[in-house]
This record gives structure tokens, sequence and C-alpha cells, in this order.
């Protein structure tokens, strides 16, 4: 019996200097691995008769999961960042030229005209450079968007601005290299449907202070996701039906989201305004 209790006291002893002592594991992801060191940390003991409050977290609105940071060193000075652009650009072109799978870190700082160290100190494999293209991609296809609708000529209404935002997307995908095969995410199902909730997302924001809506209303963000989700597929078959785009495809697609989005947008904060010279929100709002 001492033996036990002795045995039981050194026990005691040793759990805090065990658990304190332990060490964490990497933190799982594409970057995992590089540094993930952790500060250690020295909570208050817990009673161990009063189990530790728990709360349950409200419910949000579906999200993408978050995108990992693309750069491992953000440029500073206007050099870098006219170096980074051209290691981009260099991507875009290989890839049009040699697909992604054949793509390459060594293959990318040649066309750049930049040594190989240059390319690592922004991105570890080329999967994140084509994730870096991606996001300049749809920061470009935003700033396009933004411009049409600006311009002194643009028809009021939202239907007009659904058309600017298929007509810059079928734009870039003809014109821009690389778009064909990274637009705004790798070429990945899974990775695609995920990258549609940011770039519904962005769609809202972007046409939410023109149209009157409310950026925040889960409804809207949901019927946004939709719309993107529909357009993309569509569309998709619309570029493997013609070089171009099937001109059909691409009229039917723009008269679907018309009807779909007339549910949320006739007759939303500002509608009547928004509706304008496009006709049916004029008429009264509602369903079509």
């Amino acid at each position: 019996m001492q033996d036990i209790r002795i045995e039981g006291e050194v026990r005691q002893r040793k759990l805090p200097a065990a658990v304190a002592g332990s060490p964490r594991s990497a933190i799982p992801g594409p970057y995992g691995g590089q540094d993930d060191r952790v500060q250690p940390s020295k909570p208050p003991p817990a009673s161990p008769s009063t189990p530790a409050p728990q709360s349950t977290p409200a419910p949000v609105a579906p999200s993408a999961p978050p995108a990992p940071a693309l750069l491992r060193r953000a440029p500073v000075q206007r050099r870098s960042a006219q170096r980074l652009a051209r290691i981009l650009d260099a991507c875009a072109e290989l890839l049009d030229e040699t697909g992604y799978e054949d793509l390459s870190t060594r293959a990318v700082a040649g066309r750049a005209g930049v040594p190989i160290g240059s390319v690592y100190r922004f991105f570890p494999n080329k999967r994140a450079m084509a994730e870096a293209l991606a996001r300049r991609n749809l920061d470009a296809y935003a700033d396009r968007i933004s411009n049409r609708l600006a311009a002194p000529d643009q028809p009021a209404g939202w239907r007009a601005a659904m058309d600017v935002v298929i007509d810059e997307y079928l734009a870039m995908k003809r014109n821009l290299p690389g778009f064909a095969l990274v637009e705004f995410t790798v070429p990945a199902p899974r990775e695609s449907r995920q990258a549609n909730y940011e770039v519904a997302d962005r769609l809202l924001h972007l046409l939410a202070e023109r149209l009157g809506l409310d950026a925040a209303d889960a409804g809207l963000r949901t019927a946004f996701l939709v719309g993107v989700e529909t357009a993309d597929a569509l569309l998709q078959l619309a570029f493997r039906t013609d070089p171009v785009g099937d001109p059909a495809i691409v009229t039917e697609t723009k008269e679907l989201l018309r009807a779909y989005l007339a549910r949320y947008l006739d007759g939303a904060a500002g509608g009547g305004a928004a509706g304008g010279v496009d006709g049916a929100a004029g008429s009264g709002g509602g369903e079509p």
C-alpha cells in the first residue's frame, strides 16, 4: 500500500510537467511543416468537479473554406512587385502552352527571366503560384466589371449589370493568357466549387451599392451563389462546344439568370430604380 501511494504521488507530481512539455503536432494544410511553432500557454487550473462551460455556436450562412496565404513573402518594393508580375505572366503563358500538369516552377523562372530562387521566394510550389494567378484573375475581373458599370453610356438596371458580368467573363475566357485553365482557382473540381463562393460574394458586394441591395442578406448570398454555379456550368458547356463560346448557349445562360434572379432583385431594396430601363422591375416587382 505504501508503494502504491508513493507511486500515485509521483504520478501526480509528474503529470503537469508532462502535459506542459508535450509537443503540439504540426498544423495540417498545403503549407504545413514550414514553421508551425506554438507559444506555450499556462491556463489556470480548473476544478475537476466543475465542467468547463460550453457555448453553442450560432448558425451562419455557408461560406467557402478560408484560403491559405498565397505568397511566402509579399513584395514591398516596386522592383519586387514587377518581378512577381513577370512570374505570374510567365505562368499564364506556359499554362496555355503546356497545361497545368506539365507546368513547373523552373520553366516559369526561365520564361520570366528570373532565377529559380526568385520564384521560390514567393511560392513554395506550382500550385501556390497558380492560385496566386487565379486571385489576380478575380481581382482583374472585378475591376473590369466596375469600369464597365461606371461608364457614362452603361444602361441602368440589374439586368444590364448581369450582362456585363457575363460579357466580361467571356472576354477574359477568350483573350486572357492562362484563363482557359486557371480562372479563379486551380483546375480541380473541388477547389472550383469552393472558389465560386468567393466569386459570388465579390459580385454581390460589387453590385450592392449600385443596385441598392443588402450585401449581408443571406437569401441574396444564396441566390448569387446559385447564379454563379449555374452560369459557370453553362458557360463551360458553351466553350466545350465552341472554342469561342457557343453564342446560343451564352444567350440561354443570360435568359436563365434573368428569370431566376428576378425573384430576388425585382422589388428588392431600390429594386424600382434598379429595374429602370430593363423593364420588369418597373412594372410592379414580384415574381415574373
